[in-house]
């Protein structure tokens, strides 16, 4: 696997040279400044390249292999009239990034929000910190704080019961700070949503259900599709995070079976996977080395993390890359011998781009103020223990 961390740019606190000295030679980040749903120029493209670049001569390269994300407008997601516009400068954009030599693309198809979390600072036995999902208290977020008109018929009795004893037990601090970390925003952002823009976004999904929005994610593949073929560019998207429907909206990737129905709506290379660990791996029900097994040539990206769930299952935290509910050998073998059948059928792409996924605050990071799971240490760890995994695991392949 080629090892890449996420950098989001020259206002990241992690900095390219941490970057390479955690031993990577990738880069994956995305131009956050444009608008989502603007083209992204040759120029700002071969701008963020540049900076990438900057100090090759000088140290060990660093490369921008990986898209993160080329974001989808929300009316391509609601399949409203000016979808088409946005369409078109969704195509140009994977053109122009084509021209410039990046040609993997990692995208999402969740309403409205990214990942969410109600905790970003669960701390762990060891004293680091982690992100968190509690359900109660997302719960009583949604009915007590957001006041989403409908939530309530979202829980069954047990839980409203216990998610308003949780709001009224609550500190105002608490409340704040739980209002804060689901109300991020996109991850690379520093802004928030407020309420009334939010509740007004959630409001526009009230007709779209998981029927309407698997057909606008396959009316979009179906349309970028062909350009990211004729380009040479791997489109991959990435798991529902939580995987499961939150405030209403419906998630549509979050299974075996959501993949497999969107790779036979467009059943072409280009329309591949971002294969996430973690997402996939929150529920028990996904098999991730089966997963492997059978979309192995379609996974163009990948995410090692791996959470935990709590005794109330419907919670979890980012684990420890080595402790949580992934058994990450099984999953890193498949990963390996898909690279090793890639290389005897001399494929153009062998090595898939791979970063280490929601690292834990640590050590001097704990003192210092980073993008929630995304601080330098933390992953730091996580690569490592991957890497020795891999470099183990890789010579058992070789000497079969």
């Amino acid at each position: 696997m080629k090892h890449t961390m996420r950098w989001y740019g020259p206002k990241d606190p992690v900095s390219l040279m941490d970057i390479r000295q955690a031993g990577c030679s990738g880069v994956v980040t995305a131009l956050h400044q444009i608008p989502v749903g603007a083209v992204w120029t040759v120029e700002a493209i071969k701008e963020r390249i540049s900076i990438v670049e900057k100090d090759n001569q000088n140290y060990s390269a660093l490369t921008w292999d990986v898209v993160e994300s080329l974001p989808v407008h929300e009316d391509i997601k609601k399949a409203l009239p000016s979808r088409e516009k946005y369409i078109e400068n969704y195509k140009t954009s994977l053109r122009n990034l084509a021209a410039c030599g990046i040609n993997t693309v990692c995208y999402n198809f969740m309403p409205v929000l990214d990942w969410t979390r109600t905790q970003l600072d669960y701390q762990m036995p060891d004293g680091a910190k982690a992100l968190r999902f509690v359900h109660i208290d997302f719960a009583a977020f949604e009915i007590y704080i957001l006041k989403r008109p409908g939530a309530e018929k979202d829980y069954d009795e047990a839980t409203l019961a216990e998610a308003k004893i949780r709001f009224e037990t609550m500190t105002e601090e608490e409340k704040s700070n739980l209002k804060r970390n689901v109300m991020q925003g996109l991850p690379g952002s520093d802004d928030a949503f407020d309420f009334d823009t939010f509740l007004e976004l959630l409001a526009e999904y009230k007709h779209i259900g998981d029927k309407e929005l698997r057909e606008n994610l396959y009316y979009f593949m179906q349309q970028v599709g062909p350009v990211a073929t004729e380009v040479g560019v791997n489109m991959c998207i990435h798991p529902d995070d939580p995987p499961r429907p939150i405030m209403g909206l419906p998630r549509v990737l979050s299974t075996e079976s959501d993949v497999a129905q969107l790779f036979a709506a467009y059943d072409n290379p280009a329309n591949g996977l971002t294969f996430c660990t973690g997402s996939f791996g929150v529920r028990p029900d996904n098999n991730l080395p089966q997963m492997v097994k059978r979309f192995g040539n379609r996974i163009h990206f990948i995410h090692l993390r791996t959470t935990k769930r709590e005794e109330d299952p419907r919670n979890f935290h980012e684990a420890p890359h080595m402790a949580g509910d992934v058994d990450f050998y099984p999953v890193v073998e498949a990963l390996l011998l898909e690279q090793k059948r890639r290389m005897e059928a001399g494929e153009k792409v062998t090595a898939i781009p791979m970063r280490p996924d929601h690292g834990h605050q640590m050590l001097d990071d704990l003192g210092k103020t980073t993008y929630p799971g995304y601080s330098a240490i933390g992953r730091l760890r996580g690569l490592a223990e991957l890497r020795g995994m891999e470099i183990a695991i890789k010579r058992q392949i070789e000497s079969i």
